[in-house]
């Protein structure tokens, strides 16, 4: 059983396209037709164990545009500086009562172990190298209104995929609307292994390069990732990666007709995509995607909390 056959949402990987479909749907319902109140008098709790701007911060926005109460925990200044397990954190915050725990956590399978120990519906908001299933979720919202749905469609995933949880999201998440996804990146970041993220049954929906301008014209949209210096990716790239892989303002030029270019944010400007890029070509979706974010972790806190 996948986590979207429970009310726990821990990953992308084996969802039922349908689901996912529901999920979208819902969010584009509730950016036109939010009533405020429903989740009145409930109360989300966000475990932040890990440094986030964009998460965290719509997580909150999405429950308090649905009514409820927030409560944000963090490492600093919470028990768990104290050597507090997050198992064992979770647990306490569980007792007090709340409707549904937010997880964020450096450790791969976090999630689920609180899942595991826990009763109340969570909310995998990132965990380690493992899974980002919402912002797969907001990802495939946005790419759904630019190009009038995925099936068929192509999508290239640049950049540091080794520590990509990310990545992973969208790969399960693009191919079970019918996406076929390129993951593209140095072959230190990307090696063959990546083919067996699926299922032999879907495995000509997802291939390999490490050619960014090969797959740049063909692409309907490009994704580029954030290199995650934070997990070492720094000593595994070379002082070059912004000629060979990075989003450039000349390469941005090439982007023709309704090809739409990503990214999870944070961006490291110069890096993986120039400032001029981010700033002025129309192609760049960045801030629908921090829009998305809201009204997608809206319809998971709903969905979650069974309302």
């Amino acid at each position: 059983m996948t986590s979207l056959e429970t009310r726990d949402l821990l990953g992308l990987e084996g969802a039922c396209p349908d689901t996912i479909r529901e999920i979208l749907a819902r969010a584009r319902s509730l950016r036109t037709a939010c009533r405020g109140d429903e989740l009145a008098g409930r109360v989300v709790a966000n475990l932040f164990f890990e440094d986030s701007t964009r998460t965290r911060c719509s997580f909150e926005v999405a429950a308090t545009r649905l009514g409820a109460h927030v409560l944000n925990l963090g490492s600093r200044g919470s028990s768990a500086s104290k050597g507090e397990s997050l198992v064992d954190t979770a647990r306490n915050i569980e007792a007090m009562g709340v409707d549904a725990l937010v997880v964020r956590t450096a450790a791969s399978g976090g999630a689920a172990l609180v899942a595991d120990a826990c009763t109340t519906p969570v909310i995998n908001a990132g965990d380690g190298r493992h899974e980002h299933p919402t912002q797969a979720l907001l990802d495939a919202f946005v790419l759904e209104e630019r190009l009038g749905g995925l099936q068929g469609r192509r999508v290239a995933i640049v950049g540091d995929i080794l520590n990509s949880r990310v990545a992973r999201s969208n790969v399960h998440g693009l191919i079970a609307l019918g996406a076929h996804v390129t993951l593209v990146g140095p072959p230190a970041l990307l090696d063959g292994s990546f083919r067996g993220l699926v299922p032999e049954a879907v495995a000509d929906q997802l291939a390999i390069a490490h050619d960014i301008d090969s797959v740049l014209e063909e692409a309907d949209a490009v994704m580029m990732l954030r290199i995650q210096r934070e997990r070492a990716s720094s000593d595994l790239i070379a002082t070059d990666y912004r000629r060979l892989y990075g989003m450039t303002a000349e390469r941005a030029a090439r982007l023709s007709g309704d090809q739409v270019l990503l990214h999870p944010g944070p961006v490291n400007r110069g890096v993986e995509m120039d400032g001029v890029v981010l700033d002025s070509n129309p192609h760049v979706v960045v801030l629908e995607q921090v829009a998305a974010g809201t009204w997608v972790r809206a319809a998971v806190l709903l969905r979650a909390i069974g309302v």
